[in-house]
C-alpha cells in the first residue's frame, strides 16, 4: 500500500510532503515517547503519534519511516513542518485514536 492509499482510504488530512505520497507502507508503529519510538519505528512504517514537534521529525528521519500520522487532532509545530519540508517528511493528521487507526491500517495490509 502507498501512503495515498492511506490518505484516501482512511481519509487523512496531508500536511507535509504531498509529492512524497507514492512511498509504500509496510506497517505502523504507535507510539509517543520519541526515544522509544527511535529503537522501534521500522523502515517504511507509518508511524501514529501525537508528537508533532521538530523532535519527531528527526525521529521520522532516523528510522526511515515512511510518513507520521498525527492522531486525535495533534498539531504540528511550525518549526516542525519547515523541518519535514526540508527533510522531505510526510506529515498526515486525523482525528481519529491511534487505536482504531492502526487497526484500520492492519486490516489493509492483509
Amino acid at each position: 500500500m502507498t501512503i495515498q492509499d492511506l490518505v484516501q482510504r482512511c481519509e487523512l488530512q496531508v500536511l507535509t510532503g504531498s509529492a512524497l505520497l507514492d512511498r509504500t507502507v509496510r506497517g505502523c508503529y504507535i507510539g509517543d515517547l520519541l526515544s522509544w519510538a527511535m529503537g522501534k519505528v521500522r523502515v517504511d512504517n507509518a508511524w501514529l503519534t501525537v508528537m508533532g514537534n521538530v523532535n519527531a521529525v528527526a525521529v521520522a528521519v532516523l528510522a526511515d519511516a515512511a510518513c507520521i500520522v498525527l492522531v486525535d487532532n495533534a498539531t504540528l509545530d511550525p518549526e516542525a513542518e519547515k523541518k519535514a519540508i526540508e527533510q522531505e517528511v510526510v506529515i498526515l493528521s486525523t482525528k481519529e485514536n491511534a487505536y482504531d487507526l492502526a487497526i484500520r491500517i492492519s486490516e489493509m495490509l492483509q
